[in-house]
């Protein structure tokens, strides 16, 4: 990449850094736990294709191999959220129920 067109790049570590998963108020535990399962699935995928590309190219670009190590850790962390929140309703649910 040359210089010039590195400094005008968007700031992808910003996009990356900052995702979050925003809860679905009428989701129920199973569709979070769905919803986890395919943010980890697309995990993996990238994964998986990032180290297809490492062991194809003799010097991946470190730039590229970068943001794509930070997206595969936004996909986890939105995983994450999903299952937090997943289990969050759970216990919630459990406990109106017991009321």
């Amino acid at each position: 990449m040359e210089k010039g067109n590195a400094m005008n790049a968007p700031n992808d570590h910003w996009m990356v850094r900052h995702a979050s998963y925003d809860v679905d108020p009428t989701a129920t535990a199973h569709d979070l736990f769905n919803d986890a399962r395919e943010w980890l699935h697309y995990a993996r995928a990238l994964t998986e294709l990032l180290a297809d590309v490492v062991h194809e190219e003799d010097a991946p670009e470190n730039r590229r191999l970068a943001i794509s190590l930070e997206a595969i850790g936004a996909l986890t962390h939105m995983g994450l959220q999903c299952v937090a929140h997943g289990h969050a309703r759970m216990q919630w649910e459990a406990a109106s129920l017991a009321t």
